[in-house]
């Protein structure tokens, strides 16, 4: 099964890994917006083979900035995979 896992540490500060695991091979995208929904930066992982992809060597790493470079504040955020045509989102914690 397709499935978005929970971010760790959550929370974080100031980076944290999103885990997933992928029923077939798909491109993956993880888009990581603000609590008003503006996106706050993609991370295109590329085309992925089915498998899992949970600790830090594999897991996809957010270390805490927008696409421009900048840290991001304190607060929620919610993380989105786009596998294929699967979706899903869940939502993450940082605190400085």
């Amino acid at each position: 099964q397709t499935t978005l896992l929970a971010n760790y540490p959550n929370p974080f500060n100031p980076e944290s890994w999103i885990p997933y695991q992928l029923a077939e091979s798909a491109a993956v995208r993880i888009s990581i917006y603000d609590a008003t929904g503006h996106l706050v930066q993609e991370l295109d992982q590329g085309f992925q083979a089915n498998g899992y992809y949970l600790g830090r060597d594999r897991a996809v790493h957010w270390d805490g900035k927008t696409n421009s470079g900048e840290n991001v504040s304190s607060g929620t955020y919610f993380y989105r995979i786009q596998a294929g045509q699967h979706s899903q989102t869940r939502k993450m914690v940082i605190l400085k």
